[in-house]
C-alpha cells in the first residue's frame, strides 16, 4: 500500500443556510470548513503536475457549492455531504471534515461549535 500523505485546506469560510430553526434558514451565517485529504501524492510529487493530484482550488470551489447550496437541519449531514463529495476523487482514500458555527443559536458566550467527520474507502 502506498504511504498515505495529507493535503489540508483550513478555514475556507462560506455564507449558507443550514439550521433547525426559521431564522437560522430565513437570515443565513458563515460556517467555516476544515479538511484534510489522506492520499499518496507520490505520482505528483515526481510528475509535477498539477493533474496528478487534488487541485486544491477546485476543490475549495466545489465545497463552498455545497455549503452555499441546499439548506440542511445539521452541521453533522453538511460535514457527511462533504466527505462524499470528496471521496468522488478516487485517489482520495481518507477525509476529514470539521464543519464550523461559529454563529450557533447558543444562548451563551462561546467561541465554536463544529463536528467532524471522518469518511473512508475500503477499496
Amino acid at each position: 500500500m502506498d504511504h498515505m500523505d495529507e493535503i489540508t485546506l483550513t478555514g475556507l469560510t462560506v455564507f449558507g443556510r443550514h439550521g433547525v430553526f426559521d431564522h437560522e434558514r430565513r437570515d443565513g451565517q458563515e460556517f467555516t470548513i476544515d479538511l484534510a485529504l489522506h492520499l499518496p501524492l507520490r505520482t505528483a510529487a515526481e510528475s509535477d503536475d498539477v493533474a496528478d493530484t487534488v487541485h486544491y482550488g477546485e476543490l475549495a470551489e466545489r465545497v463552498a457549492a455545497i455549503v452555499a447550496g441546499e439548506p440542511v437541519n445539521l452541521i453533522e449531514t453538511l460535514a457527511s455531504r462533504i466527505a462524499d463529495a470528496v471521496l468522488d476523487d478516487q485517489r482520495v482514500r481518507i477525509v476529514r471534515v470539521t464543519v464550523h458555527k461559529p454563529h450557533a443559536p447558543i444562548a451563551l458566550e462561546f467561541a465554536d461549535v463544529a463536528v467532524t467527520v471522518t469518511r473512508g474507502r475500503t477499496s
